[in-house]
């Protein structure tokens, strides 16, 4: 994998543990415009991995999984957990955040699917399961994680319908869920989801409860 960025806080200094995953044909700069850059949080440590191609995997999201998919995703997720692993060993005992935006949003939902520790709360922007709905997905035990999940109605990317198929997923798999669907959202990141994703930094930060789960 490209080699990871990390902007913001020390390790020793930081708080809290942002992962920042890009959507496809995007890099950490862009995440870092669409993102980091508009977050005034002094204390978050981001932490931005890249794909080593111009996605994390070939094929859209809503795409039947064949195998070639599914070794692309496995890589993937291999690759962003080695990621978070390196970052909890050099900054341990503090909480993380997992976010991503679009393809890197659907990722991430695929990452806590596999591993429900790996993360101590996600915002997911733009996302969807990776697969149809006919596939045969991981699902696993998301007791009470607090889980931030947004998209617009007419998305390019993620239809609405795969966007409500993730957030049934989610709500069987236990997770604490806000949804916000923004009618006529262009494909990017609003000022209503930054301010869901400082809210939530902060509120770990501090060990406060956020979207109405305990930390």
């Amino acid at each position: 994998m490209a080699e990871t960025i990390f902007r913001g806080a020390s390790s020793d200094d930081a708080e809290v543990i942002c992962i920042v995953i890009h959507g496809r044909g995007q890099t950490q700069a862009d995440m870092m415009a669409s993102i980091v850059d508009r977050l005034s949080l002094p204390k978050v440590r981001f932490v931005l991995p890249k794909s080593d191609d111009v996605g994390w995997y070939a094929a859209r999201a809503i795409d039947p999984l064949t195998d070639e998919t599914s070794r692309e995703l496995e890589a993937a997720i291999d690759a962003v957990s080695e990621v978070i692993a390196q970052a909890r060993a050099e900054t341990p005992d503090r909480p993380l955040l997992l976010c991503g935006f679009s393809q890197g949003a659907c990722l991430a939902v695929e990452l806590l699917m596999r591993q429900p520790e790996i993360a101590d709360a996600a915002c997911l922007l733009t996302a969807c399961r990776v697969g149809a709905a006919s596939d045969k997905l991981p699902q696993a035990r998301l007791t009470d994680l607090p889980v931030y999940a947004s998209c617009g109605d007419e998305d390019p990317w993620i239809p609405e319908n795969a966007y409500h198929h993730m957030l049934g997923d989610l709500t069987r798999a236990g997770a604490r869920i806000r949804s916000d669907l923004f009618p006529g959202r262009p494909h990017e990141v609003t000022d209503t989801e930054i301010a869901v994703i400082s809210d939530m930094l902060a509120n770990l930060a501090q060990k406060r409860p956020l979207l109405g789960a305990a930390v």
